[in-house]
């Protein structure tokens, strides 16, 4: 699985890097044939004094192409709810798959 975390408008720590690495890898727990995760962090607005934060995750799996996109106050919580978006749709194809 190959995982790119891009951020635009802005440079990220660490902190917020390792919080995305960590919560990407229990994708596998859903779908073990994931081949890419690109996750997009943006600053949004960024021309006003209002800046929420965008992410955006696309997973390939072979066959299939998975893309959410969430906006909040701080760009965990906009991750995980996007995460959370993002794993609903994996298991949701997964019982698809199954019957």
């Amino acid at each position: 699985m190959n995982v790119n975390i891009e951020t635009v408008h802005f440079t990220a720590d660490a902190k917020l890097i390792d919080h995305v690495n960590k919560k990407v890898q229990k994708l596998i727990t859903f779908h073990d044939r994931i081949v890419r995760i690109d996750v997009f962090l943006k600053l949004d607005n960024v021309a006003h004094n209002i800046k929420d934060k965008v992410a955006e995750i696309r997973i390939n799996v072979p066959r299939h192409s998975f893309f959410v996109k969430s906006c909040s106050k701080s760009f965990q919580e906009s991750f995980d709810s996007a995460l959370d978006s993002a794993t609903n749709q994996i298991k949701r194809l997964k019982e698809k798959q199954a019957a």
